[in-house]
């Protein structure tokens, strides 16, 4: 079995929390990243979105694009309004040649509000959910239809938070829409994550090997705490510094066949956890643990030729 290892910018610069971001050049991000052994990147604000700006600057790295984040509204806008601001997303990721997009539903999501508590995020009614999936799943066929899939990331103060909301959403959505399975997504909102890879396996298309350091959570108070609260408190980080048991993880992944990427996005203050270290760190446990699941991890980045 083959898989890929890439990272996620999230380690350099932060989106929601900028002060949870190192004034590091992309050029610089990706050699890090590159160095500690990654060949992929999910895309980041500091990417340029033509793609003949951004080819070069990835070759001259060695690195490949993975993935990256659309934000997604369709809980509260239509397919229409959607598919108009991720068309260039698209077009730019098929030139690039990477694997997916990510979509993360921002819709009546509290996940970039520090002052929303995380007890106040929204829930869907039944009812809800299933109009809710349907409609995902319609725009993930019509992306697909244009030549770039998307992965349903279900996140933490959005409204497929919880293992049984994602449950609900898998049951009521389609094919059409894979799903990225987001470890430390799942465990941090209390969630069984083997038991969500037994559940959808032959749906997840990405993975996300984010990490959770566990007495931060426990400690946390969901009446007065925003998700973005706990990003900064540390609740979570790479593999092999945290919490989560990544050895089981890859080994259930390994036992239904998962050939992909498994990229390590784990946001936290560079400062305090230096992105290159944390990267160096996750490289090593990661490797460690895919080798024993039986997994060649690929070495290549930019495709020769």
């Amino acid at each position: 079995m083959k898989a890929k290892l890439g990272m996620s910018p999230i380690a350099w610069w932060n989106d929601d929390l900028v002060e949870l971001s190192d004034d590091v050049s992309l050029e610089e991000c990706l050699r890090q990243s590159r160095s500690a052994g990654f060949t992929g990147m999910e895309k980041g604000r500091r990417f340029p979105d033509d793609p003949d700006v951004m080819l070069p600057i990835l070759k001259a790295a060695d690195v490949t694009l993975c993935g990256g984040w659309f934000s997604g509204t369709l809980t509260v806008e239509d397919l229409a309004a959607n598919k108009d601001r991720i068309a260039p997303m698209i077009a730019l990721f098929k030139a690039v040649g990477a694997p997916c997009i990510v979509y993360g539903e921002v819709g009546r999501s509290i996940q970039g509000d520090r002052t929303k508590p995380l007890a106040q995020k929204a829930v869907l009614s039944d009812a809800e959910m299933k109009a809710y999936a349907r409609k995902v799943t319609d725009f993930g066929e019509w992306c697909a239809g244009q030549g770039m899939p998307l992965a349903y990331h279900h996140h933490m103060a959005a409204v497929v938070q919880f293992e049984h909301e994602l449950d609900a959403f898998m049951n009521q959505s389609g094919e059409g829409i894979p799903l990225l399975l987001d470890a430390g997504h799942l465990a941090f909102a209390g969630g069984d994550v083997l038991r969500a890879i037994d559940r959808h396996h032959k749906r997840i298309s990405h993975v996300h090997v984010k990490d959770i350091r566990q007495p931060v959570i426990d400690a946390l108070d969901w009446k007065k705490q925003s998700f973005l609260d706990a990003v900064a408190l540390g609740a979570f980080t790479v593999p092999g510094d945290g919490s989560l048991d990544f050895g089981a993880i890859v080994r259930k992944f390994a036992d239904y066949g998962y050939e992909g990427w498994f990229v390590v996005e784990a946001e936290q203050d560079p400062k305090k956890n230096p992105p290159l270290r944390m990267a160096e760190v996750g490289y090593k446990e990661l490797m460690r643990v895919m080798l024993a699941a039986g997994y060649t991890v690929e070495t290549q980045g930019f495709p020769k030729g």
